[in-house]
Order: structure tokens, then C-alpha cells, then sequence
């Protein structure tokens, strides 16, 4: 295949959604998955789903993104800063990873770590990752179906 000489290469077909309305994390996934897979009725139906239906056993371990006041010494701030705290299991035991905390905070077991996670969710404005293998995501197996 001959180019003319200072042709630039044509660019790859990349899949890029922009942003309507307040979309951006449906947008997010389906430009990292390079097409549409996600609606906005799909995506609320995910985000909808109860606690109970985690299957926590075949869960590394949690990301949550969370709002987190804002001090000055002992001087508390009217703002809010986001602050990623990690969950995980040892030992059988669930733990509160956050790093500002002086320790590990046991959280106990699965009803203890459900019980953390609906009182985070229900101050509003947190987001939970979850890790999983690769293995446990291609199986779908994260999730309980009863």
C-alpha cells in the first residue's frame, strides 16, 4: 500500500460518546468499552440493584468514593472534598482500609460490610467500585441471581 509522500496516516476509528445531559458515567463506559453497551435505563437499573444481591465472596475488595468534610485544625468547613476508601476481607473479617484512619477499622462480616456500605450509600453521593478477578468478571459470578 503506497502513501503519497507527507500524507499523515488517517486516524484510527475511535468510538467517543460526548457528554448529554448528566450522563458522564454511561458515556465513561461506553468509551472505554469502544461502543454503546450502556443506557441510561441499564446503567440506573446496575446502580438500583439491592446490597443483598452481591455476592461478597467472589469480591476482592470495594473502592468507595465518598464525600468528606473539609477542617481546619478543629475548625470544621461548610465544603466537601471526594475521598476514596478501600474495603476488604482478611481472614474472613471485613476492614474499613481508609487511609486516614491510625488503623484498620473491623467492620466484621458480611452483614457488618452491607451495614457499612448502606450507610455510606444513603449520605448521598457515593460510588462503589468493585474488584474482582478476571475470572469472577467474565463469569458474571459477583452478582447473586436469587
Amino acid at each position: 500500500m503506497s502513501r503519497v509522500p507527507g500524507a499523515q496516516p488517517s486516524p484510527p476509528s475511535v468510538y467517543h460518546e460526548r457528554q448529554r445531559l448528566e450522563l458522564c458515567a454511561v458515556h465513561a463506559l461506553n468509551n472505554v468499552l469502544q461502543q454503546q453497551l450502556f443506557s441510561q435505563e441499564a446503567a440506573d437499573e446496575i446502580c438500583k440493584r439491592p446490597l443483598s444481591q452481591l455476592a461478597l465472596p467472589q469480591v476482592l475488595g470495594l473502592i468507595l468514593n465518598l464525600p468528606s468534610p473539609v477542617s481546619l485544625g478543629l475548625l470544621s468547613l461548610p465544603l466537601r472534598r471526594r475521598h476514596w476508601v478501600a474495603l476488604r476481607q482478611v481472614d474472613g473479617v471485613y476492614y474499613n482500609l481508609d487511609s486516614k484512619l491510625r488503623a484498620p477499622e473491623a467492620l466484621g462480616d458480611e452483614d457488618g460490610v452491607r451495614a457499612f456500605l448502606a450507610a455510606a450509600l444513603a449520605q448521598g453521593l457515593c460510588e462503589v467500585l468493585l474488584v474482582v478477578t478476571k475470572e469472577v468478571e467474565e463469569k458474571g459470578c459477583w452478582l447473586r441471581t436469587d
